[in-house]
């Protein structure tokens, strides 16, 4: 094939958990797969961010007692089928991935024994952690496998442009009027070489994560724009429940604020050992919002904060963790206390001031329990999938459980589909052209990408934010809509790049969310309206 064309059995956008694991699935059956990130490395996804934990099962804990907290803090919105799922084989898969087969230093206590954890939401203890930095170990071990397996090839500096399908890119008529509509790869741009390659694969698995970067303030990387919603959607794959945008109750606030970068996040797990939220006159205030105090599901505490900050006219609340912690807390939060630390707050004797963020996607591209798509050979894994497994609001810790989960669940029916021969015919892959340069007019300006950014930001937390109406949702409608017409034409003209690239998915992709809560009249967990 030619250098800017590749063919491979699956191809995965995305290097997180879910990425990784399925990743690791597939190529260990024998089979090639590609594995693309946008970043120099694999460190590039929300994974690594994550601090608290992952459901596993403790000594009092069964599958229906999981099952139970789920659809609470999901406000019973959920697929009931994945919830079983997740609770039954959850704790099973993890045992077999990063216990045994992959394993990760989790926490252990003095008789040698997992030392579990509980946060908001859960009705016991059942989560498995590395002191305040679990989604970073998870990734140094799954990393390490990743780059040593012969049957990966792991593509760096790609991002993703447009999934191709043969109703939309197959040349020959034959193709187009064919019933069945095709996930036959993706069009991907080489950072590095500043050119667009056009990846052909039996199965391609989005794997790209979340959408927070839309919104002014989030605890999100930079990547997590929401491409994987705006290329599916794109493909006339089904996207569902994406108003279900959940915000985590406690980001660090920084008075002065480097423009754009991420929040730092202070995880659920320091009130799960016992830290309470208090107003600027140091008064605990959770108890006069939710019986369940500081440990109520996240969408409540979230509006609880909001609720408390306009009260008092405070630009913040504050998280006591040095009165209420037993826990000596720089060794069981060492990321967090040094953090803190570096921004003038001692943990051990301040309290932390926090502000709510845009965290968790709990929508996404529809998918069934092994994570195949409305679109045929299309599958979506980890927080830009919906399994239905978080309804209306994510009960804690259990994203890196469902990443994990349905990345193996994946990994092995693409396997197993693969194994029975189900390959893309020749002449259908070579009916897809390659990429044709849209334009040639050298006018991409930093200054005016930065100013759509903030405009994006700006109208998706005001309008799209913690708390919804119908003339904010409209007025987002509209002005979304203005620059998603002009992005269109610019992108037409301009030669293609990162920053054009993400800024068309980002604009796309604040309109589905702004859409979708739009249509959704109710008031449903992180989907909360005021009229």
């Amino acid at each position: 094939m030619q250098e800017n064309r590749m063919k491979t059995e699956v191809l995965i956008i995305g290097s997180g958990i879910a990425g990784c694991i399925s990743a690791l699935t597939i190529a260990e059956k024998g089979i090639e797969v590609t594995l693309l990130t946008p970043g120099d490395d694999l460190f590039t996804g929300n994974t690594r961010l994550a601090q608290g934990g992952i459901v596993y099962t403790g000594p009092d804990d069964s599958p229906k007692k999981l099952e139970k907290d789920i659809n609470t803090a999901g406000w019973n919105y959920n697929n009931k089928k994945a919830v079983r799922a997740i609770s039954k084989q959850g704790p099973e898969a993890l045992k077999k991935l990063l216990l045994e087969k992959y394993p990760v230093p989790f926490q252990k206590n003095e008789d040698g024994e997992f030392s579990l954890t509980r946060e908001g939401g859960h009705a016991v203890n059942r989560i498995l952690y590395c002191a305040d930095h679990t989604g970073q170990s998870i990734m140094d071990v799954l990393i390490k496998h990743v780059a040593a397996h012969p049957y990966i090839r792991v593509c760096s500096n790609r991002t993703a442009i447009d999934l191709l399908t043969n109703h939309h890119h197959a040349r020959q008529n034959e193709f187009k009027y064919s019933l069945s509509n095709k996930c036959l790869g993706a069009y991907v741009y080489n950072e590095s070489r500043n050119m667009v390659e056009t990846f052909l694969a039996d199965f391609t698995v989005l794997a790209t994560g979340g959408l927070g970067q839309i919104y002014l303030h989030t605890t999100n990387t930079p990547g997590s724009i929401g491409s994987g919603i705006a290329m599916a959607n794109r493909a006339k794959a089904r996207v569902i429940n994406a108003e279900m945008v959940q915000f985590h109750p406690t980001s660090f606030f920084q008075r002065v604020r480097t423009r754009a970068s991420r929040r730092f996040l202070i995880s659920e797990a320091v009130r799960g050992e016992g830290a309470k939220l208090i107003n600027c006159y140091g008064e605990p205030f959770m108890h006069r919002y939710d019986p369940r105090g500081d440990l109520a599901p996240r969408d409540i505490v979230t509006r609880s904060i909001l609720e408390e900050m306009l009260r008092t006219k405070e630009e913040c609340v504050y998280l006591d963790a040095a009165n209420h912690v037993k826990q000596d807390l720089p060794t069981r939060f060492p990321t967090i206390y040094g953090k803190c630390l570096d921004n003038g707050i001692d943990i051990n004797n301040q309290p932390i001031p926090v502000v709510p963020a845009a965290h968790y996607f709990c929508g996404g591209v529809l998918v069934d329990e092994k994570g195949k798509s409305t679109l045929d050979r299309l599958y979506a894994i980890g927080e830009c999938s919906c399994t239905g497994v978080h309804g209306g609001n994510r009960l804690a810790s259990t994203s890196l459980l469902e990443g994990m989960l349905w990345g193996y669940t994946s990994g092995e029916d693409i396997a197993a589909r693969l194994e029975r021969k189900s390959r893309i015919p020749k002449k259908l892959l070579n009916a897809v052209p390659d990429w044709e340069t849209p334009g040639s007019n050298e006018n991409e300006d930093p200054a005016l990408i930065a100013q759509d950014w903030a405009f994006i930001r700006n109208v998706m937390w005001n309008y799209v934010g913690i708390t919804r109406s119908t003339a904010r949702l409209n007025r987002a409608i509209d002005d979304l809509q203005n620059l998603n017409r002009n992005l269109r034409s610019f992108y037409k003209r301009t030669p293609i790049s990162r920053p054009i690239i993400d800024l068309f998915h980002g604009c796309q992709s604040a309109l589905t969310v702004t859409v979708s809560a739009l249509r959704n009249k109710q008031s449903v967990g992180c989907h909360y309206r005021i009229d």
